[in-house]
């Protein structure tokens, strides 16, 4: 375990499984105490052993990303139980493709529900207790990370709804970074290609297959590869700020 956030309060969101999983055990290492935040709290208790068994300090927080008093409360327990708040990694997504003449309207509306709005209520929430840890940690800065994807950054057939919310995440975090850099809370948005993890799973087995076709031949990234790309992010020094992170499997095109 290294020093580089000790001291510091993470909250992960998305953190049963995948990306969010590797994230909160790569702040852990760095010496991050970590807020666990998903729906599947077995999985986060899971994680949680596993951290503490490291040394770690972790807090299991069961919470629909798409209910705003959930959020919101998710948010307020963390700064009670572990003091503070420094980092906050919005992970929580979910990827339903399929051409859009054939979507249910109501898959684009969870996937806009958790991937965007669910991702923008948790920011709101958090800015208060990252832009006090800013102006008084000893690091004197705050980082939000918001996960989104290569789809936030070239729209593709037959991921409109996918896309459109990743585009979202993509905007809002830029528009919110020039808002809080001179107070020291860094907004960093991070798009991974393919990566290895249970995102797919939320699909048919026809597009799951279409998937398999089309990166089955690829070495994907793993989630850890992301949660080590995240955890580079906020370890930079006071007055280095990523804001933009493009990370693809080499072989990707």
């Amino acid at each position: 375990m290294d020093a580089a956030l000790r001291g510091t309060v993470a909250l992960v969101t998305g953190a049963s499984s995948g990306i969010g999983a590797a994230t909160a055990e790569a702040l852990a290492d760095r010496g991050a105490a970590v807020a666990l935040v998903a729906r599947r709290a077995e999985r986060l208790d899971e994680l949680s052993g596993r951290l503490r068994d490291a040394g770690a300090t972790a807090l299991v927080i069961a919470a629909d990303m798409t209910d705003e008093t959930q959020v919101r409360e998710a948010v307020e327990r963390t700064v009670n139980e572990l003091g503070r708040l420094d980092t906050l990694v919005n992970n929580a997504g979910l990827m339903i493709l399929g051409r859009a003449a054939d979507a249910g309207t109501d898959e684009w509306r969870r996937m806009t529900d958790i991937n965007l709005t669910g991702l923008m209520n948790t920011t709101h929430a958090a800015l208060p207790h990252l832009i006090a840890a800013a102006a008084d940690g000893d690091r004197r800065v705050a980082d939000i990370v918001n996960v989104s994807s290569v789809a936030g950054r070239l729209a593709v057939a037959t991921a409109a709804g996918y896309c459109a919310t990743k585009y979202g995440v993509v905007a809002f975090s830029e528009a919110l970074r020039q808002e809080t850099a001179a107070q020291h809370v860094r907004v960093s948005v991070v798009e991974p290609g393919a990566v290895d993890t249970e995102l797919r799973e939320h699909n048919s087995p026809e597009v799951q297959e279409q998937l398999t076709r089309l990166f089955g031949s690829i070495e994907r990234l793993e989630a850890r590869d992301v949660a080590d790309t995240i955890g580079y992010i906020v370890s930079r020094p006071r007055h280095v700020a990523v804001s933009e992170l493009l990370v693809r499997p080499t072989e990707q095109v």
